[in-house]
């Protein structure tokens, strides 16, 4: 990785704060539309809040350590729209679980929409980082660990609104279970070589839980793609774990 230069930092935190202040100020904007239309309670917010505030303080602290550019660049910007989209899946989920209440057709469709924009803007950052010559370690793992959190959500959702059983929680799971298990074995932490396999077994998941938000897509057939999907990312995060544990180095056959 490039090295970090103490210019590089001093000139990138102040605008990566203010890039996470002014998506709050979105979020916000957002999270009062939204409440107004779909008469959505406090929890909404909460959870919305509560999720963007925890990663935007993650953001900043860890971009100057791995973001070797004083621009915190269009890519970044695109994946922190994403977060904040995210976000209201979070205040959705934390709406639909205290409250237990059941979800209008009107917002299912909303929020169906919102998961196949968040989808298509995941596409847009990889292209932006690489086209602007502002990729890095960290603008990769923002765009990873964001899709991770939104497939957290999707799972929690799908099981909120009835479309699937508590399983279904596993796909959100297995991402944090192999990072844990990785503080156990080593040989897990280590990076990961792009995979088109493994992207598009995310896409697949992704697509499967966007589809469970739907009013059309109810059980069984709503079981029916979640169990699909979770059973090709169990055999994903398998191979995954195979070759980590097999090889210093993994090998690029793993694709």
């Amino acid at each position: 990785m490039t090295a970090v230069s103490p210019g590089a930092v001093d000139k990138l935190t102040p605008v990566t704060i203010a890039a996470v202040v002014g998506g709050a100020g979105v979020l916000a904007i957002s999270i009062w539309t939204l409440t107004a239309s779909q008469s959505f309670g406090g929890w909404f917010a909460t959870g919305a809040l509560a999720t963007y505030a925890v990663a935007g303080v993650i953001v900043v602290a860890r971009i100057g350590a791995y973001h070797p550019y004083p621009r915190f660049g269009a890519a970044n910007a695109v994946t922190l729209s994403r977060l904040i989209l995210t976000s209201l899946f979070a205040g959705l989920a934390a709406e639909t679980a205290v409250l237990d209440t059941a979800v209008a057709a009107d917002t299912a469709w909303l929020f169906t929409g919102l998961a196949v924009f968040t989808l298509i803007l995941d596409g847009l950052d990889g292209w932006l980082a690489r086209r602007s010559g502002l990729a890095s370690p960290f603008g990769a793992r923002f765009d990873m660990e964001t899709d991770a959190l939104l497939i957290l959500l999707l799972s929690v959702l799908a099981l909120n609104l009835d479309k699937a059983g508590p399983w279904v929680l596993l796909g959100g799971l297995l991402r944090y279970i192999f990072v844990a298990a990785g503080w156990i074995w080593p040989a897990l932490a280590q990076p990961l070589l792009p995979s088109r396999r493994r992207q598009a077994i995310c896409g697949l998941q992704c697509g499967a839980l966007t589809a469970l938000l739907s009013p059309m897509v109810m059980p069984p057939l709503s079981a029916f793609f979640a169990s699909t999907a979770l059973g090709l990312l169990i055999l994903s995060f398998g191979q995954d774990a195979y070759w980590a544990l097999g090889n210093p180095v993994l090998r690029s056959s793993q694709r």
